[in-house]
């Protein structure tokens, strides 16, 4: 089936939500009941894992290894991502293709309502992932799971006065992030997968991702928390 015969829903599943200390069961449990229930209402979905803090820890200890090859991290964290991917897939047993796409550019499809997979290549995150696997799937809107409500125009846990975005354009956004990529980067989005975004004029929420009922509302058409950058 080709990717442009289904309407996808592009979640990009934040390892701060899916893996903030350890891999949260009850939150993947909540997730794929509701994703499950979306599906049987006819509803696909396109599911792009992040790494988390097994990502992090992986990282660290290369780190203290001595190597900071940026090109041999991120291939770390890559294969962390695609173990939270099959994680997910597992999950949603035969709802799911059987396997995680390893390249979003390149899909081969079994017309199951469900695709999953993680990061793709090194030099950038798997939100350059999510990014490259909308295009494939011609979704014009991707929403991005992480652990804050909103964006805002400064961090929040350092600056008190920073104010909270609900609408935002790509040029304003991205001057609110760091210039380039570096593994492990905090930023609300990854500064290479927001100029591909960007070019892409492709539509990105960012939204608290264990609000699962505030996700719902988006999925519906219905008013919602977070910030919109188009």
């Amino acid at each position: 089936m080709e990717p442009s015969q289904k309407k996808w829903i592009v979640i990009s599943l934040g390892g701060s939500i899916l893996c903030p200390d350890r891999v949260d069961i009850e939150y993947i449990k909540s997730f794929v009941q509701m994703v499950k229930e979306k599906v049987s209402h006819g509803l696909s979905f396109a599911i792009i894992t992040g790494g988390g803090k097994i990502a992090r820890d992986y990282r660290d200890a290369l780190l203290a290894s001595g190597i900071h090859d940026t090109y041999i991290l991120d291939l770390m964290g890559i294969d962390a991502t695609r173990y939270n991917a099959e994680l997910i897939r597992y999950s949603f047993g035969d709802l799911a293709e059987p396997k995680i796409f390893l390249d979003p550019t390149n899909l081969t499809l079994s017309g199951k309502s469900i695709l999953v997979g993680g990061g793709w290549k090194p030099g950038h995150s798997s939100d350059g992932s999510a990014v490259a696997l909308a295009k494939t799937l011609g979704a014009k809107k991707l929403v991005n799971l992480s652990n804050i409500d909103y964006v805002y125009t400064a961090d929040p846990r350092k600056n008190p006065d920073a104010q909270k975005i609900e609408k935002i354009g790509w040029v304003d956004f991205r001057k609110l992030l760091p210039e380039g990529w570096n593994p492990g980067i905090s930023a609300p989005f990854d500064p290479i997968a927001a100029q591909m975004a960007q070019e892409e004029k492709l539509e990105i929420v960012v939204m608290n991702g264990k609000n699962l009922e505030n996700l719902e509302k988006y999925i519906d058409g219905k008013e919602f928390i977070g910030t919109v950058i188009n």
